[in-house]
């Protein structure tokens, strides 16, 4: 079985590019969603849990910018110019995990109070839970392609019998 690009990248230089590219911003954006239910549902803008989610959604903004960056610049150029994807599933997971960056951003623009300023806390706080879910259907679209075989959405499916 071929593995995606995103595959390969989370399962070489072990443990090193599952923490960077996986563990750290998805420890953040779990943080940052748990934290959110517990300040929609109590509507408590202010305090500790809202501190904690205001830091971590800050943090994983400008860490993925740099993650965008670095797999811009060494994967995704280099492979369009060399022709080295391996398909369809291969972009499509690549692309849905780089497109986390208009979420992650999201948020940290939210907090640094770029985004949504005319807002109340509550107003703000919608936003953030927008930008939340966006990640969690990009994030998992990424995951779900990029555990597919490359090769899947090249082959035919074989019909026994005929």
């Amino acid at each position: 079985m071929n593995m995606t690009h995103y595959m390969e990248l989370l399962a070489t230089q072990q443990p090193w590019h599952l923490l960077i590219f996986m563990a750290v911003p998805i420890v953040l954006a779990e943080t940052i969603a748990v934290t959110e239910l517990y300040i929609l549902y109590t509507r408590h803008y202010d305090g500790a849990v809202r501190a904690l989610n205001r830091a971590c959604s800050v943090i994983v903004g400008l860490y993925f910018s740099g993650v965008f960056v670095y797999l811009m610049i060494n994967a995704v150029v280099p492979l369009t110019i060399g022709g080295g994807w391996r398909g369809p599933a291969d972009v499509i997971a690549v692309g849905f995990y780089l497109l986390g960056i208009v979420p992650l951003l999201g948020l940290t623009l939210v907090d640094l109070n770029l985004i949504g300023r005319g807002r109340d806390a509550h107003g703000k706080m919608a936003i953030h839970a927008g930008f939340v879910a966006l990640f969690l259907i990009v994030g998992h679209i990424a995951m779900i392609f990029g555990m597919l075989d490359p090769a899947l959405f090249y082959a035919a499916p074989a019909i026994h019998g005929h």
